[in-house]
């Protein structure tokens, strides 16, 4: 065989070779993205966790700090600084934006139309599903993050399951908004 012939023979090979490790190495990286991608996803919902708990217990402590008629905040910045007091009180440190939704979160109004809870914009279905502690475990087996609903108090707010949320928002009871996050 002329030295030529072998030459061009063993670069098909090479390439071949050189192809084969592209596409094992696309593999191994479209695996590590898709691990990384629930690790993030994880994160965030333990982070919304985290910060639904900071918000439902700021808005305990408004209300039970509450001089004279105990009231919820009409405002989640009245958390920041509660101006009821000659010396402002700090139930809360900043306004957390969403984890998940990148946005403002949806209050829950009580039926005198003040905030007693905050929960999640973001439509997705959450990866945790059980597991929850004591005080949020009504939130094992929802479908999305809205479902997520971080309430002060729930014997105080009578609040209703989130799938009568429509007709308890007719008669006053509970209604979301958003609210922008700064």
């Amino acid at each position: 065989m002329a030295p030529g012939k072998r030459r061009a023979r063993e670069g098909g090979f090479t390439y071949l070779a050189v192809l084969f490790l592209v596409a094992l190495m696309g593999l191994g990286l479209a695996g590590t993205s898709e691990l990384w991608s629930l690790a993030s996803q994880r994160a965030h919902e333990r982070q919304l966790l985290w910060t639904g708990n900071q918000y439902a217990r700021a808005l305990k402590s408004y209300y039970d700090q509450s001089p004279g008629v105990r009231q919820y905040p009409v405002r989640l910045e009245d958390l920041l600084e509660d101006k009821r007091f000659p010396m402002p009180r700090h139930h809360l440190r900043q306004i957390y934006p969403d984890p998940i939704a990148h946005a403002g979160w949806g209050v829950i109004l009580n039926s005198d139309g003040r905030i007693g809870g905050v929960r999640s914009l973001a439509d997705g279905t959450p990866l945790k599903q059980a597991g929850f502690p004591l005080r949020w475990e009504d939130f094992n087996g929802r479908s999305s993050y809205s479902d997520w609903r971080f309430i002060a108090d729930v014997n105080l707010l009578q609040i209703k399951p989130p799938g009568a949320a429509a007709s308890a928002a007719r008669a006053g009871v509970v209604a979301t908004q958003p609210t922008r996050s700064r």
